[in-house]
């Protein structure tokens, strides 16, 4: 779990933001990088704010890799509609994700961990693969056996984060229900994502 945490506080620090929303957060306070530096905000080029708006929303989504978020990209501007909406609701669609987003998991890197080592089911079918991409009308259930580990007890008492519009939970029975694929607008990122900038990055 230490490694988890670490690897969360790092990635904040990386881009001296509030990536998750934690109300611990130091960031919460400044908006700049740690350092005797970190208040010096050099000005990015276009391709520099494209890179950096990719890096931050691969990392809040677990250091999604460049090969898989290449290809959502690919399947974003293949879908109709807004590009960088079908982007948002790829990435939103991913069982990790929704495990963490239904709490849980304490983090969407703990719940990549949770969901590989075979602790949840979708329509009752145990799913080990971390992006496999939940359909509308999916229901993700913690295994019988592994209601009672602390790692879940804990994620499912925080009362520090909300659950997202698009989950019907029940905290009892720790289901999940996925109602909608989400917009920007419905995610509760930490902090400022631009799927539009990723996009552009893509589209060079």
């Amino acid at each position: 779990m230490k490694s988890i945490e670490n690897a969360k506080k790092k990635a904040s620090r990386r881009y001296g933001a509030n990536l998750w929303g934690d109300p611990k957060s130091p960031f919460n306070k400044r908006e700049y990088a740690p350092g005797q530096h970190g208040q010096r905000r050099k000005k990015m080029t276009d391709y520099g704010e494209q890179l950096y708006a990719k890096q931050k929303m691969k990392t809040y989504y677990g250091n999604v890799s460049e090969k898989q978020f290449s290809k959502y990209y690919a399947e974003a501007i293949r879908r109709t509609g807004d590009a960088a909406e079908n982007l948002v609701g790829l990435l939103e669609s991913r069982l990790d994700n929704l495990v963490y987003k239904a709490k849980f998991a304490s983090t969407v890197f703990a719940s990549r961990q949770f969901v590989n080592h075979g602790h949840v089911t979708v329509n009752g079918k145990k799913v080990n693969i971390p992006s496999y991409m939940v359909k509308v009308g999916d229901v993700i259930e913690v295994r019988e056996k592994s209601k009672q580990l602390p790692i879940v007890i804990a994620a499912v008492e925080n009362t520090n984060r909300e659950l997202p519009g698009y989950l019907e939970v029940d905290g009892k029975k720790l289901t999940a229900k996925y109602t909608f694929i989400p917009k920007l607008e419905d995610v509760a990122y930490g902090c400022v994502m631009e799927p539009n900038l990723v996009i552009e990055y893509y589209s060079r």
